[in-house]
């Protein structure tokens, strides 16, 4: 039986735009860059399931990308490879995935850059078509166009270049930046990320905002703000012919904007501008082959196949369009001559986005292609017919994924091969949420309270539930107090006291620990007041308390685990993560903690880093006790320990999997022993990534309750796992009924891993007793209204 949901819709959440997409070199990431400054790396999946947010990095707000690209590491251990972001100031950023940081590589001299591309030096692209398939199928060319290299050789008659430069480039990825002066300067890139200068081309009139490199490397094309598209010899720095684009399509010359180049393998040149044109030309001799003007608005980007025989625009009117190149014979007077014509043609257009989609971008996931465990057993027999689920049609290996992004915040994904068939996958229905934390019972009498973070404060609120007898009883919050961060840094984590009277956060400077006090005098007043902590410590990518609030652990940006004793405001002890337990005395060589968790007695501290191993400390002796390797290679996306059982841990990982772990033992429990390789369908479909875990505050409760942002599901680890999943209700069907409908009396068949969807995209579900759930959700049309730039079809909202 389904106990009480008490739930809030109240908290502010406005998640920023995607301003900029690109994949990583291996094809499995996909690099976000929003508004506000942050980064995101999306693991890359085929369909529906399994996409995750692996890490996320808060840039400099002031710093608005304007492209992202991707170059191939220095070392092995690299093979997503190394991430540049180009800025409206002028400057060029790298994004440190391990150290999750940004620092300027390019400081700006003042003019602001519109596009990057890269090129690799053509050994790299031979050893990676050798190496993987994928990678000469299409990764290089799409993102960096550049699959078939020529030798890049720069001439004697480069003046610019130094005799080391000139030495440098055949050996280093170059990058061409188009810039807001009309120049384009070509850069090496070292393999310690300095930007080597090359050349410049020579200055044109207007702005150049899109740039490209041929697929062998020797010609440079470059769009600019006067519609005049301009094919450049490297080597010479030469112009070799100009295109006025707005012959060819709807727009009139000088008011026309080239917005995005696409090189294809084929020799065609694809150009898409602010007139909604997308034309096809040949770089050979820069004649028009194809215009498409099927845009109501400016094209913002294109995007390639790794085949290069398709090709998708979108643009301003939140459209996404695929164009085929198809064979058909050629004809002349009505005669069907026997030669076969190549022409690019319109297949399909697909309106996922609510807004401007400002991105696309082509990536490959490779994914283990294993019929699923519960599909070996033998089913019983049923009446009811079974609900079949879309996603494993068109997840298989290597299957090209499309993904958009834009001005509604959301990434959507869709198969290249079979764009027309299944409808888009939306990615993240819940961008950006806002990271809440709940304590029941703290020293307030007995109250709940909420922390609530946003980017530059925080918020305590405490919880007052209604209708106690009631399911789906409000919840009404009454802030209590409100910290800003100081000089608007960003608030990179926090948490909150079991106890309710401290709580603590970290910006890129360092943690800031508080305390909250209530005084009774005639009216109840609330005051916060900052406690010491140790001087030096470094800021945090995450921290908690111990469940009796005793300590306060700061994963810190130097990779060291850092545990203070609040009273005293003393240094505990420091950990230093480590793979092998006999390098506790070395320095740091882990990637850093993005997540903590303790056991209630205070004995165990569990910290995963952002790329999915663990290690387990043990808090009584203050050794490490464990090093788990990432679970079958996926990321963790959320895990805890029961409050009845301080020896086990709980895991859930973006494989959709759950495990249970014997800590003292060093071992999977008994329960993973017997049924984490065979959990049910419904559990390894579930929509959405993981993004929560919770348990009953009961000594007496085996259950927990694992979340998305779209639905929920009930695990009980005191009960068999069954393998049947004919009744399990379908995601996809909208009649489907959702949690909020459901009535405390209505019975629902008890069955392990029971999902149920939700109806609003979901920031927070958490137990609040054995029989009863707390839930912050929001409309997602009431997100939209708050968005800064304005829908493309308003009447969609009904406004």
């Amino acid at each position: 039986m389904m106990g009480e949901l008490y739930k809030i819709s109240s908290i502010d959440w406005k998640p920023s735009p995607v301003l900029a997409l690109a994949t990583s070199v291996d094809g499995l990431r996909v690099a976000a860059a929003r508004q506000d400054g942050s980064l995101e790396i999306w693991l890359v999946s085929p369909g529906s399931i399994g996409w995750h947010c692996q890490l996320t990095i808060l840039g400099a707000s002031d710093k608005r990308v304007s492209s992202l690209v991707w170059c191939p590491g220095v070392l092995n251990d690299e093979p997503s490879g190394r991430l540049f972001s180009s800025h409206i100031d002028g400057s060029v950023s790298k994004w440190d995935l391990f150290h999750l940081k940004q620092t300027t590589v390019l400081d700006t001299d003042g003019v602001s850059i519109w596009k990057m591309a890269v090129t690799l030096p053509k050994r790299d692209v031979i050893n990676s078509e050798t190496k993987n398939n994928h990678v000469g199928n299409g990764f290089v060319s799409k993102f960096h166009n550049s699959d078939e290299h020529g030798e890049n050789s720069e001439s004697d008659e480069d003046s610019d270049s130094t005799d080391t430069n000139k030495q440098s480039v055949t050996e280093y990825p170059r990058v061409a930046i188009a810039y807001d002066d009309g120049c384009v300067r070509i850069y090496a890139i070292s393999d310690t990320d300095d930007f080597m200068y090359v050349k410049s081309l020579p200055r044109v009139k207007g702005r150049v905002l899109s740039v490209t490199w041929s697929t062998d490397a020797n010609h440079i094309y470059s769009g600019s703000s006067d519609g005049i598209i301009r094919c450049w010899d490297v080597i010479s720095g030469h112009e070799v012919y100009r295109i006025t684009a707005g012959l060819g399509g709807l727009g009139s010359g000088h008011d026309l904007c080239i917005w995005s180049l696409l090189s294809l393998r084929s020799g065609a040149l694809v150009s898409a501008d602010s007139s909604g044109s997308v034309q096809f030309w040949d770089s050979q001799h820069g004649t028009l082959l194809q215009a498409h003007s099927l845009h109501k608005g400016d094209v913002n980007a294109l995007a390639a196949a790794p085949s290069h025989d398709r090709v998708f625009s979108s643009g301003s009117d939140g459209q996404v369009i695929l164009y085929k190149l198809s064979s058909q014979p050629a004809s002349s007077d009505g005669v069907h001559s026997p030669i076969m014509m190549k022409k690019w043609i319109y297949v399909q257009c697909v309106r996922a986005h609510t807004h401007d989609v400002r991105a696309l971008t082509v990536a490959v996931p490779i994914t283990q292609e294993d019929s699923l465990p519960d599909e070996r057993v033998k089913r019983a027999r049923r009446d009811e017919k079974p609900v079949e689920f879309s996603y494993h049609k068109w997840a298989h290996l290597g299957v090209p994924m499309l993904i958009s992004a834009g001005d509604d915040t959301k990434l959507f994904a869709y198969p290249v091969k079979e764009f027309t068939k299944f409808s888009p996958h939306d990615i993240c229905p819940a961008p950006q949420r806002t990271p809440i934390q709940l304590v029941l019972n703290t020293a307030f009498n007995q109250s709940s309270m909420l922390l609530v973070q946003s980017s530059h404060g925080l918020d305590i609120h405490l919880l007052q539930l209604r209708n106690v007898h009631t399911a789906g009883g409000s919840a009404k919050t009454e802030m209590l107090a409100r910290v800003k961060s100081k000089a608007s840094q960003k608030i990179i984590c926090s948490t909150i006291s079991n106890s309710g009277m401290l709580f603590a956060y970290s910006d890129h400077l360092k943690p800031n620990l508080f305390e909250l006090k209530r005084s009774e005098g005639g009216k109840v007043t609330w005051s916060v007041s900052k406690r010491k902590l140790p001087s030096r410590l470094p800021f945090a990518h995450s921290m908690i308390f111990t469940h009796d609030s005793s300590w306060l652990i700061v994963a810190g940006h130097d990779r060291r685990i850092y545990v203070v004793d609040v009273e005293s405001s003393e240094l505990v002890h420091t950990f230093t993560p480590c793979r092998d337990l006999q390098d506790e005395k070395l320095p740091p060589a882990e990637p850093p903690i993005t997540r903590l968790f303790s056991s209630s007695d205070k004995q165990w501290l569990a910290a995963v880093n952002c790329f999915g191993d663990i290690y387990v400390f043990n808090l009584e002796i203050l050794r490490q006790h464990w090093f788990i390797s990432r679970l079958d290679g996926a990321s963790v996306t959320a895990g805890g320990f029961p409050p009845q059982n301080s020896n086990v841990m709980i895991i859930t990982t973006s494989s959709n999997q759950v495990y249970a772990f014997d800590i003292e033992a060093k071992e999977l429990g008994e329960w993973s022993k017997r049924h984490s390789y065979v959990l049910p369908r419904r559990y390894q479909e579930f929509p959405g990534e993981v993004i929560g875990l919770s348990f009953p505050p009961s000594s007496t409760s085996s259950s927990a309750v694992v979340y998305s942002s779209r639905a929920m599901c009930l695990i009980d680890f005191g009960l068999p796992v069954e393998q049947d999943d004919n009744d399990t209700p379908n995601i996809q069907d909208p009649r489907a009924k959702n949690l909020q409908n459901l009535s405390v009396k209505r019975k629902i068949k008890h069955k392990n891993f029971n999902v149920l969807p939700l109806e609003n995209p979901v920031l927070f579900l958490a137990y609040m007793s054995k029989n009863s759930f707390f839930m912050i959700d929001k409309p997602w049309l009431e997100v939209v209204k708050n968005l800064e730039t304005a829908p493309v079809h308003r009447h969609i909202f009904g406004t």
